[in-house]
């Protein structure tokens, strides 16, 4: 899977009316960036807003990071991303995510079900030239190997250079390892933390994320209630000037990373990341 080094991950477009997320995903298209990734968080439908994007744009892939597997059955992710791949071929990756905590319901196995039926329904769909490319969201080594054995690569958020290396030994070397990853353009640390805490509060108080956190060696202690302690949030957000966070990008891609997601926090929602995404192109990707 040929994402480039670096993409753009952003909720961004959440918050956006379809006029400005047409506008921005072509300037970002222009700007040289080769993959967007889009969650599913607030309403808006993972499929059909990749193939909104998908359409708005020429060359760009769009990645589902994720589509949530409660969000919709089985048969018709298959048939969304049957359709996608055949109207944009190799543009498409499909993202497949468990996407929260639901009472008496374990990941994995709920993962390996949907994944039994998605690979075994039947439809009268057209089968695409390019047949359909499927990540999954991953983060403890049992997840990681369902990626590995069933899907193309896995998908991680939230997660330390540290868990990169370890992510990597579990895939081994062939499977794709895409890895996104907050940044802060604010150099002043007291001010950068405070935004950093702010938007890494859900994670730090969410059942499955806490796990994670505990499983790569940060305590209670680093977990605080909530509120993170420096060294978790600055390993969680790399904040910083231009040359310190594009520095900090590239350790993921050291440390077995194929891509690198970069999400960058700190953005009133209905505004555009687009001054920081234009100043990331230049310090990122190739010219």
């Amino acid at each position: 899977m040929e994402l480039g080094r670096f993409g753009i991950w952003t909720f961004d477009f959440e918050d956006q009316p379809a006029s400005m997320l047409r506008d921005s995903v072509r300037e970002l298209e222009e700007l040289g960036w080769p993959a967007i990734w889009i969650p599913e968080r607030d309403g808006r439908e993972a499929l059909t807003h990749a193939g909104f994007l998908l359409a708005s744009t020429e060359q760009m892939a769009v990645v589902n990071g994720i589509a949530r597997i409660d969000s919709r059955g089985a048969r018709w992710t298959r048939g969304a991303a049957l359709l996608l791949a055949d109207a944009y071929p190799g543009r498409h990756v499909l993202g497949l995510g468990f996407g929260g905590a639901r009472p008496g319901v374990k990941p994995l196995e709920a993962m390996n079900t949907y994944l039994d039926e998605l690979d075994t329904v039947t439809s009268a769909n057209p089968l695409p030239a390019q047949s359909i490319r499927r990540l999954l969201a991953a983060y403890g080594p049992k997840m990681l190997g369902l990626a590995r054995d069933r899907s193309e690569g896995a998908h991680t958020y939230h997660v330390p250079v540290s868990h990169t290396a370890q992510a990597r030994e579990v895939l081994g070397e062939k499977a794709f390892l895409g890895v996104e990853h907050a940044v802060l353009f604010e150099t002043d640390p007291g001010k950068a933390r405070a935004i950093a805490r702010e938007h890494l509060h859900a994670y730090l108080t969410s059942k499955y994320n806490v796990a994670k956190f505990l499983r790569l060696g940060y305590t209670e202690a680093d977990i605080d209630g909530g509120r993170g302690s420096d060294r978790l949030v600055d390993d969680l957000v790399f904040w910083g000037d231009l040359d310190t966070v594009t520095a900090k990008l590239h350790g993921h891609l050291d440390a077995g990373a194929d891509h690198v997601g970069v999400q960058v926090i700190g953005i009133e929602p209905g505004e555009s990341a687009m001054p920081h995404w234009r100043r990331l192109a230049d310090s990122l990707l190739p010219r």
